[in-house]
């Protein structure tokens, strides 16, 4: 066949056969247009081409045309074009070669720069000639057209049927479509059951974390349907992660709700240069379709919004919320429940002294956002928990006998359920050693190696039956030896006592801050105007609000330092007793000092000197020291302590032994003592030492 547009340059250069299918379903299903793409080597051999001219490009098939990106073969096109090895671009139709206009028009541009053909099953293209570009411009924008056109009228159709609840698609777990299309819970016992106590373990725990601990610690196992492949529709056990709790918390159909349009797709161009496509969530207010009530749920429509709003809360990677949301480990109450009244924020929990063992609370976001030179307020936990405690016990005593037997039937329904997992779970293997029993027995017994293997399957399942039993057994067990009537009768009296459950070596500090949340919304501290004091606003979730003030301990030199009564004493007892006798006198009165210890002298001559109290006059005005006698009579002290022990001198007193002697000089007792200097031999000697 001759053309008159191909010419011998064109015949000397290879031609190109492109093959496109847009999904792999349509490679799979629509085998009579891939055999017209194939076909069209035929043509180019009529064309002129030899057969070893000719190259197929096939590696595409399955893949859209919207964009280069991820087309090999369209790459390896372009190239060789560009690179002038191409006589002619053989292709069923426009599309086939692309859907994107930019994609081409870069293309066609190529072609007519390196004299490259365009052929399809309409004729053949001279791109390099206005009118042929013209004409394959127009085909490729109808292309294009054409695939908004598809994608509009499906989406359109989508749109449509979804807005009456019609539309179907994938179902979560625990859900199954009848045979008239609407949407029921799943028949399965055991995969209702198992979602069912997703949903009771978050509201009791409050965190997702929890919940997969919770089925991790007793065994539990989760169901998952497989949509597609050699599994299409059947239930696939295993693990319980945390993504797969969040999705179900996630998903408005467990309340019963229809949704279309959570998720969708956006485009991107990646550092690359290509275009990519990848899913986003949409916000709740843009979704195209919600329809509530449309069947029937495992929760209501207001836990499920009250379940989003506590995730929300729990999310501590962002900006977050102004209080955080799960109770978590530690010593401290009150984390998560406390604002401050001068920047509003929360108040953070700060692990200080001996190792970060000592909790304090702390408030620190002006002053780490640089509006202001120091924190708003820092202070012990140990300072402010227990007289929250104690505002908790008095809202609480009125119900604490109720509240206790709410919580013991809850802890044995919850029980219940998971046991009741665990014998549908038994019945579950127990049916399928059943089945694998019925096809050993259907078997030919002269097919030995169909029957050998069908036996060894049946010898497995029994053995899966007997290790299930023996675990439901040792859980049971468990229970059993968990809530026996003598604690149920244990649990009732503590409830009477709820202080004594509060402060039980068995009670966590993770379970006493989860009491306070169901009690307590939030609680603002206020500093007040008197120096440690603090102002607490309680605001419970009844919404009643309450009032106390807390007195902060003193710091350390406010504890040592000796209140004003005390030094008071002190003054008032250093007018007629010395030191060492105030000292006792304060020891009998049942003073201690501030390091409770008994006073010493030391002590009381310290406060003295700290407080400038002179000690006691206890020397009369006529009375004389020792060293004034002495100077008086030109003698040594030793002399006159030899007067006061020989008897010389009789008017010499003193109060206790070690202290100063006090001396009363008559007339007499002057002259007496002249003469016995002026008689004495060695009264010279004694004062010229």
């Amino acid at each position: 066949m001759n053309h008159p547009k191909i010419t011998e340059h064109h015949h000397s250069r290879l031609a190109y056969v492109y093959l496109r299918q847009s999904t792999p379903g349509q490679v799979l299903h629509h085998q009579e247009s891939t055999e017209r793409q194939y076909a069209l080597r035929e043509k180019a051999e009529e064309l002129g081409w030899n057969e070893a001219a000719i190259r197929t490009l096939d590696r595409d098939l399955g893949k859209s045309g919207a964009q280069m990106a991820g087309r090999e073969d369209f790459k390896t096109l372009v190239a060789d074009v560009s690179m002038g090895q191409v006589g002619a671009v053989l292709a069923l139709e426009a599309s086939r070669l692309s859907r994107s206009d930019l994609d081409w028009h870069r293309l066609l541009e190529l072609c007519a720069l390196t004299k490259t053909l365009v052929i399809d099953e309409d004729g053949c293209y001279d791109p390099s000639d206005f009118n042929d570009g013209l004409l394959l411009g127009l085909k490729g924008t109808m292309a294009q057209a054409e695939l908004h056109f598809l994608r509009t009228r499906l989406l359109g159709g989508k749109l449509n049927k979804a807005k009456k609840g019609e539309l179907r698609f994938p179902l979560a777990v625990g859900f199954r479509y009848e045979e008239q299309g609407r949407t029921i819970l799943d028949p399965d016992e055991e995969v209702r059951g198992a979602v069912a106590l997703v949903f009771r373990l978050f509201r009791e725990t409050g965190s997702a974390f929890a919940v997969v601990q919770r089925f991790s610690e007793r065994g539990l196992r989760f169901p998952k349907r497989a949509y597609g492949g050699a599994w299409d529709g059947k239930l696939i056990w295993g693990r319980l992660t945390h993504s797969r709790v969040l999705a179900i918390l996630n998903n408005p159909s467990y309340a019963g709700m229809y949704v279309f349009g959570r998720f969708q797709y956006c485009v991107q161009i990646n550092p690359q240069g290509e275009v990519r496509k990848h899913m986003q969530a949409v916000a709740m207010p843009d979704w195209r379709v919600r329809l509530s009530n449309h069947h029937e749920g495992y929760i209501t429509e207001e836990e499920f919004f009250a379940n989003l709003e506590r995730l929300h809360k729990n999310c501590t990677h962002g900006e977050g919320t102004v209080l955080s949301g799960p109770a978590r480990e530690g010593l401290a109450l009150l984390q998560g429940l406390l604002l401050c009244s001068r920047c509003g924020h929360a108040l953070t929990v700060r692990y200080t002294g001996n190792g970060g063992i000592v909790p304090q609370y702390l408030c620190n976001w002006l002053h780490r956002e640089a509006l202001a030179t120091k924190d708003c307020m820092s202070f012990r936990c140990d300072a402010l928990d227990p007289v929250i405690t104690e505002e908790a016990f008095k809202a609480l005593q009125p119900a604490e006998l109720e509240l206790a037997l709410g919580a013991l039937r809850e802890l044995e329904v919850r029980d219940q359920a998971m046991m009741r997992q665990w014998q549908m779970r038994v019945e579950r293997a127990e049916y399928e050693a059943a089945l694998a029993e019925r096809r050993y027995e259907e078997v030919d017994p002269s097919n030995r190696l169909v029957a050998g293997t069908l036996e060894h399957r049946w010898n497995e399942a029994l053995l899966r039956v007997e290790d299930l039993k023996k675990q439901a057994a040792e859980f049971q067990q468990q229970k059993a030896r968990v809530m026996t009537p003598e604690q149920k009768e244990k649990v009732l009296a503590l409830a009477r006592d709820l202080p004594r459950l509060w402060h039980a070596p068995s009670t966590q500090a993770k379970d006493r801050k989860r009491m306070l949340r169901l009690l307590i919304k939030d609680i603002t501290v206020e500093k007040s105007a008197a120096p440690k004091q603090l102002l607490v606003h309680i605001r419970w979730q009844g919404g009643a609000c309450s009032e106390c003030t807390v007195q902060l301990p003193l710091n350390m030199p406010d504890r040592v330092r000796y209140p004003d009564a005390l030094v008071e004493r002190v003054r008032e007892l250093a007018q007629s007793l010395p030191d060492n006798e105030i000292a006792a006198q304060l020891h009998r009165d049942g003073h201690s000092s501030a390091k409770g210890r008994p006073y010493t002298k030391k002590i009381i001559q310290w406060i003295r000197w700290r407080y400038r109290i002179p000690p006691a006059p206890l020397k009369n005005a006529e009375e004389l020291t020792v060293q004034q006698v002495a100077n008086q009579f030109g003698v040594s002290i030793w002399v006159v302590y030899y007067w006061i022990e020989h008897g010389i001198i009789t008017t010499a007193r003193r109060l206790k032994d070690g202290m100063p002697y006090w001396i009363t000089l008559k007339p007499v007792d002057e002259e007496k003592l002249r003469d016995w200097v002026r008689s004495s031999s060695r009264i010279p000697n004694v004062s010229q030492t």
